[in-house]
């Protein structure tokens, strides 16, 4: 499907493109450990060479959530994190004139509850790009899905090595931005096993879409980001950026001088690996 206005999410992966390399997209949950590091770490992540992020919005049951991801959650949701803040951190963001896409990345519950019309209106207002609403499948599109496309947000669906060709057309008819593949079968955090399978599936999805295909789950170093941009249009990576924040806390898990550094050294690091491959024009 096309967007229905022009949108910092398509614009960016064009500029990669252009550029001939995969895009890196970072995900960091909004309110880990804190409002305000979380701010400063998602302000400092286009400077590492963030090229899309995702901000993850903490949810008490994140079922499709690796141990790294559910604990960044729970410090967010400890320190007062709510879906109403991760708009305003955003908003902040924006103020500050960066132009990087930003996802909101999560569940589909703190939604529900916020009332889907009051927030894809304040998400626009506040300079959110695109949604990844995990437990939403396509058969419930009416519910968040064609409203936030109606209102000029993105809606990315996930792809996972069990959707096959008679699945894929189903998940792929509202999608918009690009496509996230999922590496792997579970929960995030995982090892990639077979890079060479990967890009086979990311291929496959390609002869079915004309968007971008980013891939996800399992990717933890500038090696594994390199092995993944050599054959997608886009790298994600998540848990070994919140397990950066988790290993930079005090003992009492509060934010120390090296929590913003420890994630977006990694991010440097990452984007490093994902600009060593070069992709044909």
């Amino acid at each position: 499907m096309t967007d229905t206005v022009p949108n910092r999410i398509p614009l960016r992966f064009e500029a990669c493109a252009r550029e001939g390399r995969a895009a890196l997209v970072t995900f960091v949950t909004a309110g880990d450990p804190d409002f305000a590091t979380a701010s400063a770490i998602l302000a400092a992540l286009p400077a590492a060479g963030a090229d899309v992020i995702e901000l993850g919005v903490p949810f008490t049951d994140p079922m499709a959530d690796g141990v790294p991801v559910q604990l960044a959650g729970q410090r967010a949701l400890k320190a007062g994190q709510t879906l109403r803040k991760t708009l305003a951190m955003v908003e902040s963001f924006r103020k500050a004139g960066h132009d990087t896409p930003v996802i909101l990345m999560g569940y589909y519950n703190p939604i529900y509850a916020y009332g889907v019309e009051a927030f894809l209106k304040d998400a626009l207002k506040a300079g959110v790009d695109g949604l990844i609403v995990v437990d939403l499948p396509p058969e419930e599109d009416a519910e968040l899905c064609l409203p936030a496309l109606e209102a000029g947000i993105n809606f990315i669906r996930l792809a996972t090595p069990t959707t096959d060709d008679k699945r894929l057309p189903k998940v792929l008819q509202n999608t918009s931005g690009f496509v996230y593949y999922v590496s792997m079968t579970g929960v995030t955090g995982g090892a990639i096993a077979d890079y060479g399978a990967v890009g086979e599936a990311v291929a496959r999805i390609k002869r079915h879409t004309s968007l971008p295909v980013a891939v996800g789950f399992g990717v933890k170093t500038a090696a594994d980001a390199a092995a993944i941009a050599k054959g997608a249009d886009g790298v994600v990576v998540g848990s070994a950026l919140v397990e950066r924040v988790r290993l930079s806390l005090d003992g009492e898990g509060r934010a120390t001088e090296k929590t913003v550094s420890a994630v977006t050294s990694l991010v440097s690091e990452l984007a490093q690996g994902v600009r060593s491959v070069a992709k044909a024009a």
